[in-house]
C-alpha cells in the first residue's frame, strides 16, 4: 500500500465527519455539541446539570461551552436557573422544547462509531489504538487539547 492511501483515507474520514456535522446543523439547527449537551442533560437527574459537568462531559473549555450554553439558551432548548444548595451556582436544565429535539434527532457519527467499536475485541482494540496514536505522533498533534467529538470549528469549516 502507497502512503498516498493512508492520507485518501484520513481525508475521507474528515470529510465524513464535517458532512455530518453540516447535515444535523442544517436539519436540527443545532451543533453536535450542541446536541451532545442536550443528550447530557437528559440523562441527569432532574434534566439538569451545571456548565462544569458539562465542561467535565464534553471535554472542552470553560469559554466554548459557555458559548454552547448561551446559544442553547437562545434557543429555548435550555435554562438557566440559580442553584438552591450554591447560589453562586447556575443549573443548566433542559426545556420541553429541548427535550423534544432529542425525540427527533438522529444517530451521530460518534454513536455508530462508538456501537461499531465495542463489538471489537480488546486485541483489536489495542491494536487499532497504538495504530492512531502513531498517526497522532507522525502528525504532531499529540499536544493538541481535543475533545471526544470532532466540530466543524475544529475541521476549518
Amino acid at each position: 500500500m502507497d502512503y498516498i492511501d493512508i492520507l485518501v483515507k484520513l481525508r475521507k474520514i474528515i470529510r465524513s465527519i464535517n458532512l455530518e456535522n453540516k447535515r444535523i446543523e442544517k436539519q436540527y439547527g443545532i451543533s453536535i455539541p450542541q446536541l451532545l449537551c442536550l443528550k447530557f442533560l437528559s440523562e441527569q437527574p432532574g434534566y439538569r446539570a451545571t456548565a462544569s459537568q458539562l465542561k467535565d462531559f464534553i471535554k472542552l473549555n470553560a469559554s466554548t461551552i459557555s458559548g454552547i450554553l448561551t446559544r442553547l439558551e437562545g434557543k429555548g432548548l435550555t435554562a438557566r436557573l440559580t442553584n438552591q444548595a450554591d447560589k453562586r451556582v447556575s443549573d443548566i436544565i433542559l426545556t420541553a422544547q429541548g427535550a423534544d429535539i432529542l425525540q427527533h434527532s438522529p444517530v451521530t457519527l460518534q454513536e455508530k462509531l462508538s456501537k461499531h467499536l465495542s463489538r471489537l475485541s480488546d486485541a483489536q482494540i489495542e491494536e487499532l489504538n497504538k495504530n492512531i496514536d502513531l498517526l497522532v505522533q507522525i502528525m504532531e498533534a499529540g499536544d493538541l487539547e481535543a475533545s471526544p467529538v470532532i466540530t466543524i470549528q475544529e475541521l476549518g469549516s
